[in-house]
């Protein structure tokens, strides 16, 4: 059975070398530069072709520096002005440049300067291409000035702040920088040993990268654009109508264009393969991962963004976020270091208080899944990594705080309790589970699904060990609380005069922030914490009776320690032993039948909340939106519960 344990990283120098040895970049760096009139086979004009291009308005410094391919048609050149070397390629195929509209290739209407076009090639109407290599079968039109003005490395090199505008967590950027290697680099400072073995590394990397040429790879698209200065675009990648592109990388290839269009602007970049940049959008000084992109107006300043993740209409500085992030409206990012993503930022979140008038050098850490709400104003420094899918409603206001409940609803308080700060919230430990199951499994699935990420490791499940981890954590410390207020307190809280019993706070209670519990919701937490705790050790237990049916192997023994061999279900064994002491394996698959169930009959109550709602507020809701019982996912969830349930009775069968 295979484990799904997550390998140790290794160190940062290790992963560079990786990347470095498979580069496609690298090569075709090299490959651009070693490109000459020799490789190519090119030879000099003819009198007579010389004669015919003059005829054509086209006119040189010097006709001897203008190399052409031994097929080359002179009537494929025209009203072209050759300066420095030049190396024409043949021109005889017709070239796509609209979906369904045809040309013929060739070189018309542009001041060339020491450039070298590849084989059926289109360039037309460019005002100014200077030391540049075109490959073949791209597509340059309708341009200002293409041009490298000397030795560039393509924004590889760069020294970026990644969560803390002020500086201090400085990594250096290269063209397959990763999300996983950046929060590596960026979060253990300790180790400066690790640190400068990484920047000399990059530093070599970027020595490979220096080019005395711009490139624009083969089968790219350039069109539209007023300035490209020092850039590498790469094969396939689509440049049309941006303002501006400038020492930036493009990675691309047809399968995964790139694209930079529609009035954006990028500078000191790196784009990766898939990702977009369009409709005004700004990128600077940052690392775009493959599948990201920024846009509607988006800012994306000296930042990360991971894969699968677009900010549009909002601005994100000095940040790294991981995967899935939804970032889609006005809002605010600012020296967030949020490497696991999947979360949310909605309209009006603030989240950007990294200023104290003092210096911008606070930064908030948010958790896995972490919900940003409508109109929130979080302050800083701010550590959420231990409370993993914690929603943080409309309208909140949280003072800087470490959280470490998991699945939590941090609320704005309802009610006025004498003995709490008014500055305080109220928080619902595990209320995302208990309460807003949908979601969570929801969104699992359609990370899943929507991924187009093919180049790095990103884990969609949810109940994984490290986060069963925290919340064991999380329950532990909830159990503890009980009776841990001393009688005068417990019963001293009130609100309106009326006694409402024990309240907690941080003092109280380690990992509930600056925010306060009650005795109720520290009661539900428990239940919900441990219903999924128990829910999944018992999946993980049916999973590894399947792979002993399939194997042969003996079931009776899957209780043993080390009988699977596998350091998942060995963290689900001991889960298994202390949560049903005594239980029978038998009697195991039947408590597992039964919590499935619920959480199939939770996931549609969830769902029904909106509808019940929903129906309430808006005359014709039910017409207009599907019913949680005929919701897509819900209908999935109830007929897996049920055929989990079915594959049960038969294990029970033949144990």
């Amino acid at each position: 059975m295979p484990s799904e344990t997550p390998t140790p990283q290794p160190p940062p120098l290790d992963a560079v070398l990786k990347l470095m040895r498979g580069s496609e970049f690298l090569k075709c760096v090299a490959a651009a530069q070693a490109c000459s009139r020799v490789t190519r086979g090119l030879r000099a004009l003819s009198t007579e072709e010389i004669i015919l291009l003059k005829e054509q308005h086209n006119a040189a410094e010097e006709w001897s520096r203008v190399w052409v391919g031994k097929e080359f048609n002179p009537h494929k050149v025209v009203g072209c002005y050759f300066s420095g070397e030049i190396e024409l390629g043949i021109f005889k195929e017709r070239i796509e440049i609209e979906p369904g509209v045809a040309i013929g290739t060739g070189v018309y209407n542009c001041d060339l300067k020491n450039v070298s076009i590849g084989d059926n090639a289109y360039v037309s109407n460019n005002t100014l291409i200077a030391n540049c290599y075109i490959g073949p079968r791209a597509i340059v039109e309708g341009c200002g000035s293409i041009v490298c003005t000397g030795k560039t490395a393509f924004g590889n090199g760069q020294r970026i702040s990644f969560g803390l505008e002020s500086g201090g967590r400085e990594t250096a950027i290269f063209a397959e920088l990763n999300v996983e290697l950046a929060a590596q680099v960026g979060s253990f400072r300790k180790d400066r040993r690790a640190i400068e073995d990484y920047e000399m590394i990059v530093e070599q990397y970027t020595r490979q990268a220096t080019s005395r040429i711009g490139i624009i790879e083969a089968r790219a698209v350039v069109k539209n654009t007023p300035k490209i200065l020092n850039c590498y675009i790469g094969s396939g990648a689509v440049i049309d109508a941006a303002i501006l592109i400038e020492n930036t990388t493009v990675l691309s290839n047809e399968a995964e264009p790139a694209r930079v269009a529609s009035g954006a602007c990028v500078r000191d970049s790196i784009i990766q393969w898939g990702a977009n940049v369009d409709t005004h959008a700004i990128v600077q000084n940052s690392v775009l991962c493959e599948h990201s992109g920024a846009g509607t107006h988006g800012k994306v300043m000296s930042s990360l963004i991971g894969p699968n993740t677009t900010v549009n209409c909002g601005e994100c500085i000095h940040s790294l976020l991981g995967p899935f992030v939804g970032f889609h409206h006005q809002s605010l990012l600012i020296s967030a270091f949020w490497p696991l993503g999947k979360g949310n930022i909605g309209y009006g979140a603030n989240v950007g208080s990294n200023h104290t008038s003092k210096a911008p050098d606070q930064e908030i850490w948010p958790g896995e899944g972490t919900f940003f709400g409508l109109g929130v104003n979080i302050k800083f420094p701010s550590d959420f990594t231990k409370a993993p899918y914690t929603i943080l409603a409309s309208g909140v206001a949280t003072l800087p705080q470490r959280c470490e409940m998991p699945f939590s609803l941090i609320n704005a308080r309802a009610e006025s309790i004498e003995g709490v700060s008014p500055a305080f919230n109220e928080i619902l430990p595990g209320w995302v589970l208990s309460d807003n199951i949908y979601a969570v499994l929801r969104n699992e699935r359609k990370f899943a699904i929507r991924n187009k990420a093919t180049r790095s490791r990103l884990d969609y499940e949810v109940f994984r060990p490290q986060i069963v981890d925290l919340i064991l954590a999380a329950r532990e410390t909830l159990r503890k609380a009980e009776g841990c207020l001393p009688p005068e307190r417990a019963n001293s809280f009130t609100s309106g005069g009326v006694s409402i019993g024990a309240v907690y706070i941080d003092k109280d209670i380690p990992g509930l922030g600056k925010n306060f519990m009650k005795e109720s919701a520290r009661v539900e937490g428990l239940k919900a914490y441990t219903f999924y705790v128990r829910l999944n050790a018992l999946k993980g237990l049916h999973f590894s009776l399947r792979f002993c049916f399939e194997k042969g192997h003996d079931h009776k023994r899957v209780l043993e320690p080390g009988f699977i061999g596998d350091p998942r279900y060995e963290h689900e064994r001991a889960i298994l032993v202390s949560e049903f002491p005594g239980m029978s394996v038998a009697e195991m698959l039947r408590e597992l039948a039964l919590q499935s169930e619920k959480m199939a009959a939770e996931i549609q109550v969830s769902k029904e909340k909106d509808d019940f709602r929903g129906a309430r507020i808006i005359p014709d809701y039910m017409h207009v939106h599907t019913p949680a019982a005929q919701d897509g996912f819900v209908l999935t969830a109830r007929k897996e519960a049920s055929e989990l349930s079915a594959e049960i009775e038969a294990m029970l069968k033949r144990i």
